[in-house]
């Protein structure tokens, strides 16, 4: 069985194999139901594998070549040729690669899921940034591996799957201070919140800014609400409102065929 996900018009138009993957077509049970793709989570070890397996399957790979780093909230990226042993997969938030049929992905429950292609160089890439990731260059880091296996910037085309958006992402002072620290234009990307020193963060028009700075030739956002989606999405604040004990992860991965 393969499970069913979303696609972004950019890519699609370049004939990119590619899937924003939805909660739903997996076998986890409860919290997690049920397209769970979280090594991370607590979710039974069988059923993340069931999940991915059915991923790699709408993508039309193997199992063994759907490839999903360890994730840091960094912002490193590396370039991958091949798929890695069960225990050595690398701790970085960018992934890169020229080799067909070699997918890649990223998890997430709130934080953005970036893919990026350059067909006529044939390379692709996938990203994950959450605020940390995005504040400090994992976007820039995806695009200049691309850049070295042979992309050019301007040729680069990225998607931004399901995530935050800035009517769910309250935050407290230290996060506004922060960006002003790194010297961000807070006023820019946040909002005031109803809640007094509060605001509210819009990670989607940031991450287009990021991208933008690294030169994207072209971006789109599929502008999906993950907090406020609770029948398609999986939500790491969401879950926290709620103090539920865990949460799933979604999958969002590319690859050239």
């Amino acid at each position: 069985m393969s499970a069913p996900f979303l696609t972004a018009a950019t890519l699609r138009a370049l004939g990119v194999s590619h899937g924003f993957f939805t909660r739903h077509g997996g076998v986890s049970a409860g919290v997690y139901a049920s397209l769970n793709g979280g090594v991370g989570s607590r979710d039974a070890p069988e059923a993340v594998a069931e999940n991915r397996a059915r991923i790699a399957a709408a993508l039309g790979v193997a199992p063994q070549r759907l490839a999903i780093p360890y994730q840091i909230h960094s912002p490193d990226a590396v370039a991958v040729s091949a798929h890695w042993a069960p225990d050595a997969r690398p701790r970085c938030d960018g992934i890169v690669t020229a080799t067909p049929g070699l997918a890649l992905g990223v998890t997430g429950a709130d934080c953005g899921m970036i893919l990026l292609a350059d067909t006529r160089a044939r390379v692709v890439g996938a990203a994950h940034a959450g605020w940390k990731g995005a504040l400090t260059g994992v976007i820039e880091a995806t695009v200049a591996v691309m850049e070295r296996l042979g992309a050019k910037r301007d040729a680069i085309a990225a998607a931004l799957g399901p995530c935050i958006a800035q009517g769910s992402y309250e935050v407290g002072p230290e996060f506004v201070a922060a960006f002003a620290r790194a010297g961000e234009d807070a006023q820019r990307f946040f909002m005031a919140s109803h809640r007094a020193g509060h605001s509210m963060f819009d990670l989607n028009g940031y991450i287009a800014e990021r991208a933008a700075r690294a030169g994207v030739g072209r971006f789109e956002d599929l502008r999906l609400d993950t907090y406020a989606g609770e029948d398609r999405f999986f939500s790491y604040r969401r879950t926290t409102h709620r103090e539920e004990p865990d949460y799933g992860r979604l999958v969002s991965a590319i690859v050239l065929m």
